[in-house]
């Protein structure tokens, strides 16, 4: 994990969706958060531990978006092992685990001994110190021609021309870390966060360590993933949001862990 420092930041954006805005001070404590997003690997030892089974295991089947059909699809036996379904190949130990709800999610952290960063907390570290810029890097999608994370490059869903060499999930680390030390935070695969979900909540929002609104239907989503593009979500922006029920799992869906600092 890494140590990210307390203290003010800006948080949102007004050039990005309505639910970024507006921008606003926010004060978080120190914490610490995990420097890459959680692993195959990693949740296999969890499941092999306890015998825990994701929501997607129970149901038999999951959502997952083919390429080659341009479409998400419903996919039986779609599940954390077999993102794509059991006929597709078997993702490596060191992808990134999807499928998993936010309930499979805070399952894996309170096992672990830690627990799933706010919205705040997660906009924070992947700013990575950068104040006011549009990715974790700096305010372009491929400074210097090269791509600095794993985004759609090209028409989605039409065309992807994987100038970032991955025209799926990526093996964690593959990418520059941002200033904080932290892999991933823009592109690969969504990540949950503790918060509920409002559009609204950033007008109301607490100046001092918010934690979201104190009910709602869905979680928040952030980070963006392999799916998206400059010409459909571009959410793979720092202060982009998204949002799914708590029971969601899709193959672009995963997580990272926080602690108390």
């Amino acid at each position: 994990m890494v140590l990210v420092p307390g203290g003010e930041f800006l948080m949102g954006a007004d050039d990005g969706y309505a639910d970024e805005r507006p921008v606003h001070p926010v004060l978080v404590e120190p914490f610490w958060i995990d420097r890459t997003e959680v692993t195959i690997a990693q949740f296999r030892r969890f499941v092999e531990a306890t015998g825990y089974r994701t929501e997607a295991e129970r149901l038999g089947w999951s959502g997952a978006f083919v390429a080659a059909q341009a479409q998400w699809v419903r996919i039986d036996g779609a599940d954390w092992r077999h993102p794509e379904g059991p006929a597709a190949p078997a993702p490596g130990d060191d992808e990134p685990v999807t499928q998993v709800s936010w309930n499979d999610a805070v399952a894996y952290a309170t096992w672990a001994g830690k627990r799933l960063p706010t919205e705040a907390e997660w906009e924070l570290a992947a700013r990575g110190g950068l104040a006011g810029r549009r990715f974790a890097w700096g305010d372009e999608p491929c400074p210097g021609g090269r791509c600095a994370s794993n985004w759609w490059q090209g028409v989605f869903p039409i065309h992807n021309e994987v100038t970032d060499g991955f025209s799926g999930r990526a093996p964690v680390g593959r990418f520059p870390p941002n200033g904080y030390g932290l892999y991933d935070v823009s592109g690969n695969v969504w990540e949950w966060t503790a918060d509920w979900y409002a559009a609204g909540y950033y007008a109301a929002s607490p100046r001092v360590a918010p934690t979201g609104p104190d009910a709602g239907t869905e979680r928040s989503l952030r980070g963006g993933s392999f799916l998206c593009s400059t010409n459909f979500c571009l959410r793979f922006r720092v202060a982009a949001r998204s949002h799914a029920t708590p029971d969601t799992g899709l193959n672009n869906t995963g997580f990272r862990c926080a602690r108390d600092g």
